[in-house]
Parts: structure tokens; sequence; C-alpha cells
């Protein structure tokens, strides 16, 4: 082998050593690719039922609120006119008892009509009348992404949209969500 030939040989060597030395140390020391590539973002969703109130104003009738709840208005004109009535029959003792009848059947009558005027007399009045319903509302889980990093493919689940590529420090995904504004 002549000379030349083994210097070129064994620069060669300590050229190839040198460029793999300097390439190993690039891999150690920088910790391989600095960005994944980011494949697919799909949004994660949870459905979640919410209760609220619902009021409305709705008319109601209802028997208005009686004055005279033992009926002796009634009963009293019905008497004294049945009375009247009674009187004006007969003669006598005759006429007596029929003013007597007559008084006991027309405050029975008066006492009757009263009670009938009573329960048809009506009001109408506005009450608020409320009850639950619920809506849907879709809250925000996360985001799953699907990401390649060198040969690897995998899928996390991330607080944020990532964008196109996520940070790589250390062979380690950077999960953080960078701010814009450096403080």
């Amino acid at each position: 082998m002549n000379k030349s030939m083994l210097i070129g040989l064994v620069g060669g060597a300590a050229a190839a050593t040198a460029i793999g030395g300097i390439a190993g140390y690039e891999v150690l020391h920088h910790g391989g690719p600095k960005y994944a590539e980011v494949l697919s973002v799909r949004q994660v969703n949870e459905a979640v039922r919410m209760p609220h109130r619902v009021c409305r104003e709705v008319a109601v009738s209802r028997e208005a609120p009686v004055q005279d709840s033992s009926r002796v208005a009634g009963t009293a004109i019905g008497a004294l006119l049945g009375g009247v009535l009674g009187n004006q029959i007969g003669g006598g003792t005759g006429r007596t008892l029929t003013t007597i009848a007559g008084a006991a059947a027309g405050g029975y009558a008066g006492n009757e009509v009263q009670g009938n005027m009573q329960r048809c007399d009506r009001q109408t009045v506005m009450e608020q009348r409320c009850n639950t319903e619920y809506s849907t509302q879709h809250k925000l889980l996360g985001y799953n992404v699907t990401y390649r990093l060198g040969a690897k493919t995998a899928t996390i689940r991330m607080d944020h949209d990532p964008g196109p590529r996520i940070p790589v420090r250390n062979g380690q995904l950077v999960l953080t969500q960078l701010s814009d504004n450096p403080s």
C-alpha cells in the first residue's frame, strides 16, 4: 500500500469520525426534531343539560271574596218579603200563620238566592306560574390531536388547538400553550 493511499484512508476515516461525532453531539444535545407534525385536530365537546326557570303570567278566575258568608242579608230580606206576601193572604188567625210561613219560606229562598249570587260572583286575577325547562349547551373538553414525531404517530388530548406543529424539547412534546406576548 502506498503512502498517499494510507494518508487518504486515515484522513477519510478521521473526517467520517468527526462528522459522525458532530451529528451525534447534535442529536444528544439538541434532542432531535424541534417540532412534531400535527396530522389532525378534533374538538371534543360534552352536551350539558342546563336547567332554567321560565315564568308566565296566567289569568285565573275564582270566586270573589264573600263579605257575608252567613248570608244574613239574603235571609233577612227574603223573610221580610215572604212575611209581607204571607200577610196579604188569609184573614184573622190564618193571616198570622201565612205571615209566619211566608217569612220562613222567604228567609230560606233569600238565603239560597244570595248563595247562588255569591258562587256566580267571580273575579279574574293574574298569577305568575313557573316551571323548570332545560336547554342543552356544549362544553369544550379539549382537542384530540394526532401527530407524527419521527416515525411515531400518536394521539393526545390537549386543552388548546396547537396549530400545524407541536414544539418538542429534549425529545418530549411541549403541551403548554405558549404566550404570544413575551413578558
